[in-house]
């Protein structure tokens, strides 16, 4: 999928009138059917098949809050298609009404900025279920998995579950990531999708549970990892592209250390420092063309790339800069390519933002951001790191050292949970200082 992109200056783009927020629309049977039958089209070609568990439990006009994992836009086809005809709002990023708001709002979507703290978000949700008497998916991931594992999903979550006060159902899928990995998510792999529609908690249920059990009911149910569940059922994926763009995600080559060399053609992964190749099997796992293989799965690596980040981070090591191109979002419209400038992370400083001679100077707190936007080959443009606020979404596309996109991410998970334990373990102290 391709976004729309203007050239502006930095002062026109600040000239544009900031959009009014509309509240979500109740959906009507015409634009359901004719999303269903659109998505069951999309769908022929991954064998799609699906299945029910519980649901008898909702009633046929019962709000409930709809959470699902993403894995890829095929997600929003299998919802579609299997959310039919019950009344439903989905939850989207700002950034996918582009061009297309009309459309989006009419199929019951609404937008929220992620990551960051949305007020109206909230408000929006509870006016679904209040007022348009209609169910609400969300993807609290907020975006697809890079290593086929759970994305990390706001700790407010079962806060927010029990403040709702409604029946809690997910939406589980199968094969979705490995038919299109976001990696390489524009060649398609011959995989069958499967997915889940279970009932998994009542209002009664909730309202009994604490909020650290009902954060081990969505931690069990957010559970998942496509390429161990490929090996463990013998899922064949023999295309020949099927390592292609790997490097983006496994950046850092294991046996001699270096990062940004690392390159994926065809099925094979390798470093451009030390030569070491790898095989992605046509059962998901790595293997060693010759010598030490030291990770077989593709999430072990990525684990192992985040204990590096985070062992960086406590031992002052880590931060970068790099020259970037800024596009800027702040309406539906289109995306504006404003220039260029330089993007710098650390934890002491969080991100600051520079560009377009000096009028771009936007900084964002490491405490304020559990996770963030760093995608590669965002909609078809470059490797990007995303930030902004309610106002103004910045996409930065680094020029050099790409592989920062990869690592950043990580980095900024890990540098939250550091800050919020140190917070914690403040507290503790205040608090046995005090008694």
């Amino acid at each position: 999928m391709k976004i729309k992109t203007l050239v502006k200056s930095y002062e026109e783009v600040m000239t544009i009138k900031q959009p009014k927020h509309h509240k979500p629309k109740k959906t009507n049977i015409f634009w359901q059917t004719l999303t269903k039958v659109i998505s069951k089209v999309a769908l022929r070609s991954t064998t799609f098949t699906h299945s029910e568990t519980g649901m008898e439990k909702l009633g046929k006009n019962e709000p409930a809050l709809i959470l699902m994992n993403h894995s890829g836009f095929t997600d929003f086809e299998i919802a579609y298609s299997m959310l039919y005809p019950r009344k439903f709002n989905t939850v989207a990023a700002y950034e996918t009404f582009m061009g297309l708001e009309w459309l989006m709002r009419a199929i019951g979507c609404f937008s929220t900025r992620k990551y960051i703290a949305d007020l109206q978000l909230i408000r929006d949700i509870k006016y679904c279920i209040e007022e348009n008497k209609s169910s609400v998916l969300m993807y609290p991931e907020a975006v697809y998995t890079l290593d086929g594992t759970c994305v990390t999903i706001p700790s407010t979550l079962a806060k927010f579950i029990k403040m709702l006060g409604v029946p809690f159902c997910m939406l589980k899928t199968t094969g979705v990531y490995l038919h299109n990995p976001a990696y390489s998510y524009l060649k398609s792999r011959n995989v069958s999708i499967h997915a889940e529609l279970r009932y998994v908690l009542s209002p009664e249920e909730i309202k009994e549970m604490s909020v650290e059990e009902i954060q081990e009911v969505v931690d069990r149910e957010f559970s998942y990892d496509d390429f161990r569940w490929q090996k463990e059922n013998n899922i064949v994926i023999d295309e020949p592209f099927r390592a292609d763009g790997l490097h983006s995600i496994l950046y850092k080559c294991p046996h001699c250390k270096n990062e940004g060399k690392m390159k994926s053609k065809g099925i094979h992964l390798s470093c451009g420092a030390c030569g070491k190749t790898w095989e992605l099997t046509e059962l998901g796992y790595l293997k060693s063309t010759e010598g030490e293989t030291y990770f077989d799965h593709v999430p072990d690596w990525y684990k192992w790339e985040r204990e590096c980040v985070q062992s960086e981070i406590l031992d002052g090591k880590y931060g970068f800069e790099v020259p970037c191109d800024i596009m800027m979002m702040v309406d539906t419209k289109a995306l504006y390519k404003v220039g260029s400038g330089k993007l710098s992370h650390t934890m002491e400083d969080g991100f600051h933002l520079t560009g377009c001679d000096g009028k771009i100077d936007y900084h964002q707190s490491s405490k304020s951001m559990y996770t963030c936007e760093a995608t590669p080959y965002w909609y078809q443009i470059d490797d990007v790191i995303g930030l902004g606020d309610d106002k103004v979404l910045y996409f930065a596309f680094p020029k050099e050292r790409k592989e920062v996109v990869g690592k950043v991410k990580l980095a900024v998970e890990e540098i939250y949970k550091i800050l919020k334990e140190k917070n914690r373990a403040k507290r503790v102290e205040a608090k046995a200082q005090a008694n």
